[in-house]
């Protein structure tokens, strides 16, 4: 029978990728008539880029993005924190990516199409509930249809209809008080040229990445940036408001003046042709993920805030388990049982360190704790030692430690 896959983002369509390569038949029923390459850059950590590369995506991967080479943290005022190297730099056996979203995301579906057919994915269908039995499952979507299946897989994001019937009291996502501004800018690469970096602390911060090369006429990579500044939740978030287009007057002047010398902050943003809001959101973890032949995973599943890099990373991972448990245990409940005791624990975890500044770039606000942001030696503030420390505990948590990556065998069984 046929795994039936709520949603064709990225996790979405790496199951379906799974899928197939495994000859398990599925089809996938996402709610727009047409995909588009929207969104911004994500990063890609080593653990989701060997599992693309084992799906033989290299190539999709060198189209949409480049290999990050630097992951670093610095002060408001760009002193230098903590960097290190990533990807094969870093000792992986594979790279770690920074990538336009969208275009991997049309990188995923092309693939699929040409592998699977145009009949693997039906557009248009917007999941909306689910029934599950003892040797079967029914997905149902809007319009009144029903579609009966081996299993029913919600990837359908941090907003999942599948999600709300199982826990109907949840509510809205939790909004931590920071709002995002995202965009990409036609600039000039910083550091290595593929560096990741961020700047400022809890309250107020810029991210950058490259995600794509240098154009050889110009100079100028398009740089994918997030502007943060932290205000009080109290009032909640203006549903409304979520994913707009905004005005840079709206949070210029806080970083009107963050220029390095390497990275110019203001001038990045002023250069943006378009600039979207969001509020930074989570949900709190769930007691359970799998209701008989039903599961959640993605952003479905444990949806959490976007540092660290794990997000889209994580979604990825977790298609190729349930692929891996489809192969061991068949397409059933005890599959997908055993998917959500590897998962489930693991990202309860990577939330609740996020949450409470334990993530990697809890290391900004500590050295503006006890500082205040200025120093002359990073030593004589924190440590080298724990600031590797800190970020070895991290890798090791989100499930992409370079030693146990390395050695540990491929998931699915070619």
């Amino acid at each position: 029978m046929t795994v039936l896959i709520a949603g064709a983002g990225i996790a979405g369509l790496t199951l379906g990728l799974t899928l197939h390569q495994i000859g398990q038949p599925f089809r996938i029923y996402e709610s727009v008539a047409a995909l588009k390459p929207l969104g911004v850059g994500i990063n890609l950590q080593p653990n989701a880029v060997r599992e693309l590369f084992e799906l033989g995506l290299e190539d999709v991967l060198d189209g949409c993005g480049i290999r990050t080479q630097e992951y670093g943290f610095f002060t408001k005022t760009g002193l230098e924190i903590w960097t290190e190297p990533r990807g094969l730099g870093a000792g992986y056996h594979w790279p770690q990516y920074s990538v336009h979203r969208g275009k991997l995301q049309m990188g995923l579906y092309a693939a699929l199409l040409e592998r699977a057919g145009p009949d693997a994915i039906v557009t248009g269908r917007r999941a909306v509930g689910f029934d599950s039995h003892d040797d079967h499952a029914v997905l149902h979507l809007d319009g009144g249809e029903s579609i009966r299946g081996a299993a029913v897989i919600a990837a359908d994001g941090i907003n999942s209809a599948l999600r709300a019937q199982m826990y109907p009291e949840e509510g809205a996502p939790i909004w931590n008080g920071a709002v995002l501004w995202r965009a990409t800018t036609q600039a000039k690469p910083f550091r290595t040229g593929a560096s990741m970096i961020l700047a400022g602390h809890d309250h107020e911060r810029i991210v950058a990445y490259p995600i794509s090369p240098v154009d050889p006429d110009t100079g100028l990579a398009q740089i994918n940036w997030i502007a943060e500044i932290r205000r009080d939740p109290a009032g909640g978030w203006r549903a409304a408001d979520y994913n707009k287009a905004v005005d840079i007057d709206t949070f210029l002047p806080t970083f009107a003046h963050w220029d390095f010398g390497w990275l110019d902050c203001a001038a990045l943003i002023r250069g943006a042709e378009k600039v979207l809001e969001y509020p930074m959101i989570d949900r709190d973890p769930l007691p359970r993920w799998t209701h008989g032949r039903v599961t959640l995973m993605g952003d479905a599943a444990h949806p959490a805030y976007p540092v660290g890099s794990n997000g889209a990373s994580q979604a990825i991972v977790d298609a190729r388990l349930i692929g891996a448990q489809f192969q061991a245990k068949g397409v059933s409940t005890d599959a997908l049982l055993a998917f959500e005791e590897i998962v489930r624990p693991q990202m309860a975890n990577v939330v609740a360190a996020n949450r409470s500044g334990n993530g990697p770039d809890g290391v900004m606000q500590m050295v503006e704790d006890r500082c205040g942001g200025t120093f002359a030696r990073i030593e004589d503030v924190i440590p080298r030692a724990e600031l590797a420390a800190h970020a070895e505990k991290f890798k090791a948590l989100a499930g992409f430690g370079i030693d146990a990556l390395n050695a540990r065998p491929s998931l699915i069984r070619t």
